[in-house]
């Protein structure tokens, strides 16, 4: 089965703006998966539509199995809670609960208990087994995201979606959160889909989606970062 698929996908706003133009991707289990291109491409868009956040204006997702299209909000909701990690480029930590409150709060929001054996595991994977009873605060941008991603991952979701997860982190803490997504695809089989402008950063990805006017234009495999750039430079971006 696999995690994530779209059907001849589109969204279109009003005034006739049409940010997704009949997409179509299937995402496998355990793989890692990047979607870049110029500003106003429609990645957040793919991302949003894919993820639940929104509906499209036409077309079929599928996430983990589950057609979405037909869910209202109540359960898409759950859908999104169960079965679905986030991580953003602001960590949205709350800054008054300690790093292990943090990483289970949408746990015990749902009434659900953490599995502790998980929880340990990712964390000892992350380095963040001696920060628990810390507050955001007191760690680096670095040690936050990393706790966004345990945060992400502690539900078990079929996909975690990464929208820019970089973008506010120096260069070093950059390479760590990069290096820990796709570590956790390798070692763990989880599912990531990770929006970003940075070619950098989406040659960690098995596969990397390259859009242009709502379109998926170029599908590349074992990205090289000069090579995504020069796509990037071939669509007008820099």
């Amino acid at each position: 089965m696999s995690a994530i698929t779209l059907a001849n996908v589109s969204k279109e706003y009003t005034g006739g703006v049409r940010a997704l133009n009949d997409v179509s991707l299937t995402v496998e289990p355990g793989t890692f998966l990047a979607v870049m291109g110029p500003s106003g491409s429609g990645k957040s868009t793919l991302m949003h539509c894919a993820a639940g956040l929104d509906s499209p204006t036409s077309g079929s997702i599928r996430i983990d199995g589950q057609e979405i299209g037909g869910l209202n909000e109540t359960r898409r909701t759950e859908l999104r809670r169960e079965r679905i990690g986030f991580v953003f480029q602001a960590y949205n930590l709350i800054p008054s609960l300690s790093i292990q409150d943090n990483i289970t709060l949408p746990l015990r929001l749902a009434g659900r208990t953490p599995d502790r054996d998980w929880l340990r595991t990712l964390v000892d994977r992350v380095g963040l087994a001696d920060r628990l009873t810390h507050r955001p605060g007191e760690l680096s941008g670095g040690q936050q995201q990393r706790a966004a991603v345990v945060r992400a991952l502690v539900a078990k979701p079929a996909v975690v979606f990464a929208d820019e997860p970089t973008g506010a982190l120096d260069l070093r803490s950059a390479h760590e959160v990069l290096d820990l997504l796709r570590d956790l695809v390798h070692e763990l089989r989880q599912t990531v889909v990770m929006v970003t402008h940075d070619p950098a950063a989406a040659a960690r990805a098995h596969r990397v989606l390259v859009m242009a006017d709502g379109r998926v234009v170029d599908t590349v495999h074992e990205p090289s970062a000069p090579q995504l750039a020069g796509r990037l430079v071939a669509l007008g971006e820099v």
